[in-house]
């Protein structure tokens, strides 16, 4: 009886901080259409914040949390002034992106800022428990839960009693009729995006103190339980973010006591994927009917794409595969090698996202399927790599292709957040499943690149190996988006409903994209395995997914020839110039933003 007591204060007291995070995204959302991926940046900022504080100028916890809040509202009116205001009035991918840009951003500046050693984050609290039945609970669980009822009554005389409330509500009802009739919409916008920044950093400090624990890789994290919260109660639904806020904290809680505190983010995201497919307007979003825009289809800037005649993209191939006969510097032939092998998942990307119109957020799900597969295939069936490469690609494609099926019912942001959850359940599997994979241990002694018996481990040979596999890729792909699989595949992408209409099936199509791009980036993953020789269930994070998209885009939707580009230059030119390596998320980010900004056809356009 004391443990669960226990586990349900412990479930309570986290869902408190979910909730305001997920109150935070669920008036974003309400009033700006927009799923902020940077939410989480800024709750580890509020953490910082808070720890700097105490730390530097011994504050104590009212001026800390007063500090914390108005130092993370000042910055939620930044990132809505600088990173989103510009980009009203395009179509909803480009917002969502350039949040993911700001995540990158500031989670890069809080790591150079403060490096990236975790903090422990101290509190001025009595060291006592109150006695509950045979539970008990702590200074920390009071608070927590008094500023949670706090925000919530606070948040709730402010929408429904105050002028500035008033307007929030008009807008969030309906936008275009809330400015005719005089509202300044911006204006709301940045008190909508004050407040949701100011209670994030709450969250971020909270948190901090009753973990004693902060990093600067915590904020992803925090994104999705937010993210997560808010589908259980209704997008949007401010009262259903903190019902699915509780509702989440109680499930991890009881599930880390029933198999244990690895399983905690998997039930989260089992729990996702579960309302995403059978309830996907949450607890509170009444019936309301998912909205159709299919999000990366409309992004696809109209541009004229700049095609190299073939004779210039013949030269290019050969200028590349002649290079390291003219070079056999190790640094520059292994980072070369590493853009071939992000290029693979770019091919894989721009055909799933830029062809086919369906965003996908988990392609590094992807990646670690292919890389155990061809683990497995080599270390317990003893298959050489020439067998268990391809093989894992083909397994990839059909997991892939699988794992994604039930969600191609889903369109706009639901889309994206269903392919994020599924890229970190894979994760989550790979680490709870110790028979098979490993588990945190992961996969060790995976036998090395070879061809006929004969391992390869000269620079050149690998780096010739994996271009030519980019090369054959790409060449396939090619000849697939000039068929009638790549015309109708475009199809699905401007229009679903003239397309079915026309008799094209679309999960059909949609499952074939996913299948294509599933083998390139298992594919990829397989080498990366047996270069590394070591594979765990980091190896392959959603950072990678993200960096995938940033690519593509930065080459071209679509666009075969500008993923390769894209890869190379994201990948291949921080790694040459080493001065910037400790900045490379950083240039990722701004590079994002500045591309959604000002070219969102990308280098060589889209396709």
């Amino acid at each position: 009886m004391s443990s669960f007591i226990d586990y349900t204060v412990n479930g309570l007291v986290v869902g408190n901080i979910y909730a305001l995070l997920a109150v935070g995204l669920a008036l974003i959302f309400g009033v700006a259409n927009l799923i902020n991926f940077a939410h989480g940046s800024v709750y580890t900022f509020g953490a910082y914040i808070g720890w700097a504080a105490v730390t530097f100028l011994h504050t104590p916890l009212p001026v800390t949390m007063l500090i914390v809040f108005v130092a993370c509202a000042g910055l939620g009116v930044v990132i809505e002034r600088v990173g989103l205001r510009p980009l009203q009035g395009k179509a909803r991918i480009a917002p969502l992106l350039a949040t993911i840009g700001l995540s990158f951003v500031l989670d890069q500046l809080v790591q150079l800022v403060f490096s990236p050693d975790p903090r422990a984050v101290p509190s001025d609290l009595p060291d006592w428990r109150l006695a509950v039945g045979d539970g008990s609970i702590g200074a920390m669980d009071i608070l927590i839960a008094a500023v949670g009822l706090a925000s919530a009554a606070l948040l709730y005389v402010f929408l429904r009693f105050t002028k500035l409330g008033f307007a929030v509500r008009a807008t969030a009802q309906d936008r275009e009729a809330a400015q005719q009739m005089g509202v300044n919409v911006d204006a709301v916008n940045s008190a909508v995006f004050a407040i949701a920044s100011a209670l994030g950093g709450l969250s971020g400090l909270l948190v901090g103190m009753y973990y004693n624990h902060i990093d600067p890789a915590m904020s992803f994290q925090a994104t999705l339980k937010g993210v997560v919260a808010q589908v259980i109660g209704g997008v949007g639904n401010v009262p259903g973010a903190i019902v699915g806020s509780l509702l989440l904290g109680l499930t991890e809680s009881y599930g880390i006591a029933l198999l244990g505190t690895t399983y905690r983010n998997l039930f989260a995201f089992v729990l996702l994927i579960a309302f995403l497919l059978w309830l996907p307007n949450g607890l509170f979003g009444g019936r309301a009917t998912i909205q159709s825009e299919p999000l990366v289809g409309s992004f696809i800037a109209p541009s004229r794409p700049i095609r190299l005649p073939r004779w210039a993209v013949a030269a290019l191939a050969l200028a590349a595969f002649a290079l390291p006969l003219a070079t056999s510097a190790p640094y520059l032939l292994q980072t070369l090698t590493n853009a071939w092998l992000a290029a693979m998942l770019a091919l894989s990307l721009t055909l799933i996202a830029g062809t086919a119109g369906q965003i996908s957020f988990g392609h590094a799900g992807l990646l670690a399927i292919g890389g155990y597969a061809s683990a497995l295939l080599a270390l317990d069936l003893g298959a050489p790599p020439i067998l268990s490469i391809p093989a894992a690609g083909l397994i990839t494609a059909g997991l892939g292709a699988l794992l994604v099926f039930p969600a191609f019912r889903l369109r706009g942001h639901y889309i994206a957040i269903a392919t994020l959850a599924i890229g970190e359940i894979v994760s989550l599997v790979i680490l709870n499943w110790e028979g098979l994979t490993g588990g945190a241990m992961g996969l060790t002694g995976i036998p090395p690149l070879s061809f006929l018996g004969q391992d390869i481990f000269s620079n050149r040979a690998i780096y010739w190996l994996c271009l030519a596999i980019v090369v054959s890729l790409a060449a396939l792909q090619a000849r697939f988006l000039n068929s009638h699989f790549g015309r109708t595949l475009r199809a699905v992408r401007e229009d679903e409903i003239a397309a079915r209409s026309y008799g094209i099936k679309l999960d059909r199509y949609k499952g074939l994209a996913f299948a294509f791009g599933g083998f390139g980036a298992g594919v990829s993953g397989a080498i990366a395995a047996h270069l590394y020789s070591y594979l765990n269930n980091q190896t392959f994070d959603s950072q990678l997914s993200l960096l995938a998209l940033t690519m593509v885009i930065l080459g071209g939707m679509g666009n075969v020839l500008g993923a390769i580009v894209g890869a190379v230059a994201l990948v291949g030119l921080p790694e040459l110039f080493r001065v910037a390596a400790e900045y490379r998320i950083l240039i990722y980010g701004v590079v994002l933003l500045l591309l959604i900004r000002f070219r969102p056809q990308g280098l060589l356009g889209t396709v």
